[in-house]
């Protein structure tokens, strides 16, 4: 799934921006392995759910363009880049822990600690 809908909008204020930021994901895959497919399609569902229409997301086979990894200096797959909004953040497995990842791309506030 690629999807380019790219528009050049003044960027909402830090409150606002979980709910309207654009998202630009790449995920590594090592062919079509049973994870490799197990993470498109975690990764896709993740997306449809939380940031319908507001997502771009390309999917890179590294055995189909080993060079695109060593770029971005890939050491595993399956591995989730989020390249927007900043900060840049990657994640390897197979995108199965969806409240990790929440978390980890700015979706949901991390838990743990005592309550106030």
């Amino acid at each position: 799934m690629n999807r380019t809908d790219r528009t050049s909008k003044a960027s909402p204020s830090p409150k606002a921006a979980g709910k309207t930021s654009r998202y630009a994901f790449r995920l590594y895959v090592s062919g079509s392995t049973p994870r490799s497919t197990r993470a498109i399609r975690n990764i896709r569902k993740l997306c449809e759910e939380h940031l319908t229409g507001r997502y771009e997301l390309e999917v890179v086979d590294i055995y189909q363009q080993p060079g695109r990894a060593g770029n971005e200096q890939i050491i595993a797959a399956p591995t989730l880049v989020k390249s927007l909004p900043l900060p840049l953040r990657r994640f390897i497995g197979d995108i199965s822990e969806t409240e990790r990842i929440l978390i980890g791309i700015g979706l949901a506030p991390a838990t743990g600690g005592a309550a106030p």
